[in-house]
């Protein structure tokens, strides 16, 4: 009781807790400090995707959540969101119930060593001994909060990159008793901003960069590099090649189509700069920019564990420099403005309009023939199967300032990379390992982190692949004392995994062999199982079907979405 009240003194908010009889104080307390009104607690089935609920939760209120968990292997089932966090620099304290000192190696049942169990993934851990007496007097309360402020101190950034810390508490029996009446800490109590996320420590001064004199500066935004990207790009004279869930996918400056452009001499091959943001891990052709030894690299240091620079082994004689943060010195003139121009013109020559729209001249021709081939082709495209492309392109459309956008580690966050246009909107992806793991428990603890400050009319929607979606299943499931969040999950499914296809052994590889060992095709009857599991369903095959079921007020939608490669 006392360590979930040092949390919510600290600045914590929320913890997620999953069943577990070494754990059961903890989860008995959080019960009774939630209803005092200290803490939200969410309670989910398993321990996975408890932990990425926790992630999302943390993406969304830039603070760590505390996950609780039993101990044993339901500790090892944190770990895919520990490393996650830990690679995209997401606060996260991990509090693993474990038995006391005497029970441990000698073969106890469900006891393995815990401590430290996650490696170098966290940022602190500490091993509380079981308590000898009960109850908590000043000492121990004392010791507790110095422990807790360490903990939350180290998961939010404070002396280094945030990412997730674990608290291993030891319980001997009996593990719990009655839980009496919980007073909250006073508001003058708590330290609300303690737990916001940091990028580290405060840095003494930026970086000054100077505008080139001869245009040859690009800034690239990997994911979660911050809407601080446009605003170099646009003081630089530079173009901006910002990936999806950047945080900078707008702007005068964005250049959507920049692999096709990198590839091209008259375009990368006159880059002789680059300023990096965020992690950016959507296309080769940054990492082979970035490799050149005629390209200086400035890396603006961000909240994961490590500096973006992949071209350190390519150019040793000229490694990249980390800066804290970034000042320009001077002001863009006309030449950098048509550098930029260039590369945006030749994107949007690149992407074209599509070839989805009727002629519009045709609706309002005076000519009957013509209205009449116009409603014919509007009618064509709006039953026509979609694709990919009309996929993103509708998904994005569909999404404002108000909403939450989540992307899977699908082939579908490449699509939409690659073509929809500048829009500034909430976007999350896992891009830390960029793992399938989790993507639905995320979305949902990003839709809880929504909720909980209060705002209303936006709605949280994730765009995954089948193989995604069937990965993290168990996130669907919700007990029934638990508030259900409002999500829309969008489904492509092309049966199985599409984006091995563009590896280079695809060409040179048997068909079957690449369709069973890679592609791993399913056909897995989406709505059976997901109205098993207390979600309304929906399919959209057309064009037409999907712009009216993206619109769909149901609070917990699943849209399956069949594509046509």
């Amino acid at each position: 009781m006392a360590f979930l009240l040092e949390l919510a003194r600290a600045g914590v908010t929320d913890v997620v807790v999953s069943p577990g009889s070494r754990s059961q104080a903890l989860a008995l307390a959080a019960a009774a400090v939630e209803r005092a009104g200290a803490l939200r607690v969410h309670v989910r089935l398993d321990e996975r995707t408890a932990a990425f609920f926790a992630l999302g939760l943390a993406v969304e209120t830039q603070r760590p959540a505390a996950v609780v968990t039993t101990s044993g292997t339901a500790v090892a089932n944190l770990h895919p969101a520990v490393l996650e966090a830990h690679h995209s620099g997401v606060p996260m304290i991990v509090v693993s119930a474990d038995r006391p000192d005497e029970l441990r190696g000698i073969g106890s049942n469900q006891t393995t060593h815990q401590p430290g169990v996650f490696g170098a993934a966290t940022r602190f851990v500490r091993d509380v001994e079981a308590p000898t007496t009960h109850g908590v007097d000043d000492s121990t309360r004392a010791t507790l909060r110095a422990l807790v402020r360490q903990g939350v101190a180290a998961a939010a950034g404070h002396d280094g990159p945030p990412g997730p810390v674990q608290v291993n508490l030891a319980f001997r029996e009996p593990l719990s008793a009655a839980v009496g009446a919980v007073t909250a800490p006073e508001p003058h109590e708590v330290d609300a901003d303690f737990a916001t996320r940091r990028t580290g420590p405060a840095p003494e001064r930026d970086r000054d960069l100077v505008v080139d004199a001869d245009p040859a500066t690009v800034v690239v935004a990997g994911h979660d590099a911050g809407a601080d990207a446009e605003r170099i790009a646009w003081e630089l004279g530079a173009p901006l090649l910002a990936e999806v869930s950047s945080g900078a996918h707008f702007g005068r400056n964005l250049v959507v189509a920049y692999r096709q452009l990198l590839r091209d001499p008259a375009f990368g091959g006159r880059v002789r700069r680059v300023v990096v943001l965020g992690h950016p891990t959507l296309s080769r052709e940054v990492p082979a920019l970035l490799q050149r030894a005629d390209v200086e690299v400035v890396v603006v240091r961000g909240a994961a564990a490590e500096a973006y620079d992949p071209g350190s082994a390519a150019r040793p004689p000229h490694p990249a420099v980390v800066v804290p943060g970034i000042r320009v010195d001077g002001r863009p003139g006309p030449e950098h403005r048509a550098w930029v121009g260039t590369w945006v013109g030749a994107s949007r020559a690149l992407l074209g309009d599509g070839d989805t729209a009727p002629d519009l001249d045709a609706k309002r021709s005076a000519d009957r023939a013509e209205r009449a081939q116009f409603f014919r082709d509007e009618l064509a495209v709006r039953r026509r199967p979609v694709d990919r492309a009309m996929l993103v392109d509708a998904v994005w459309g569909a999404t404002w300032p108000h909403d939450r956008l989540v992307f899977g580690a699908s082939l579908l966050i490449r699509v939409a990379d690659g073509r929809v246009p500048g829009k500034k909107v909430r976007v999350h992806a896992n891009r830390g390992l960029a793992g399938i793991d989790g993507t639905i428990s995320t979305a949902l603890g990003i839709a809880a982190g929504v909720e909980a400050s209060g705002a209303t009319g936006g709605t949280t929607r994730v765009l995954v692949g089948d193989l995604t979606f069937l990965h993290d299943l168990g996130g669907l499931v919700t007990g029934v004392e638990e508030r259900r969040q409002r999500l829309q999950i969008v489904v492509g499914n092309d049966g199985g995994g599409a984006i091995f296809g563009g590896l280079e052994v695809a060409a040179t590889t048997d068909p079957a062999d690449m369709r069973r060992m890679m592609a791993t095709p399913q056909v897995v009857e989406i709505e059976p199982v997901v109205r098993g599991l207390g979600w309304e369903y929906r399919r959209a095959a057309t064009w037409a079907e999907l712009e009216q079921v993206l619109t769909d007020p149901a609070d917990r939608l699943v849209i399956e979405v069949p594509l046509q490669d």
